[in-house]
């Protein structure tokens, strides 16, 4: 099996295919929610933050075939089956029917869409921080259907199912995760 690369080449990849600030701050919300989870689930942190940063490598040049042209730039760079499987999962439902099975491929589905919608839930806040984002506020925006309308709220309940934690639950793992790079998000 083929090692994962370092850090500063999963970036430099990115940046091939990626130049939108906001795709890049998303990137790093993913990265530390998994590698939040990754601990919680005995996972390797690296190895799941590097998956959650590449997750949308393709979304900007190939928005019509996001989730599918990503496995041909991962495989063609040598990224083993597991992590290649763990990104294309992130579209179960949305735009291919690859079933998310590992802890891993469970919380990439389930916290895309949700980092997405913190960061929304916190820039309308006074302070437009998670710093003091609690899950009572993101709980309230979530049952407003008009704020972050993109956001698909499904996906999100049904990889927290997935995960086997409480929607509650999720939203304060992922808050924290991000509180621990605001700086580098900008929130």
């Amino acid at each position: 099996m083929n090692a994962l690369p370092d850090m500063n080449e999963v970036i430099s990849l990115w940046k091939e295919y990626n130049d939108d600030p906001q795709l890049y701050k998303h990137a790093l919300s993913v990265e530390a929610a998994m590698r939040r989870f990754a601990v919680r689930f005995g996972g390797n942190p690296d190895e799941w933050g590097k998956i959650g940063f590449i997750h949308d490598i393709d979304y900007q040049k190939y928005p019509d075939e996001h989730c599918e042209k990503v496995k041909e730039i991962l495989v063609e760079r040598g990224w083993p089956e597991y992590a290649v499987r763990a990104v294309v999962s992130h579209g179960y439902g949305i735009v291919n029917d690859v079933e998310p099975q590992t802890d891993l491929e469970k919380t990439l589905y389930a916290v895309d869409e949700l980092t997405g919608f913190i960061t929304a839930c916190a820039l309308v806040r006074p302070s437009q921080s998670v710093e003091d984002l609690e899950v009572k506020s993101v709980k309230k925006k979530w049952k407003t259907a008009a704020f972050a309308a993109g956001v698909d709220r499904a996906v999100v309940e049904k990889g927290a199912a997935m995960m086997g934690l409480s929607f509650d639950e999720l939203t304060y793992e992922v808050i924290n995760a991000m509180r621990s790079i605001r700086s580098e998000l900008g929130l």
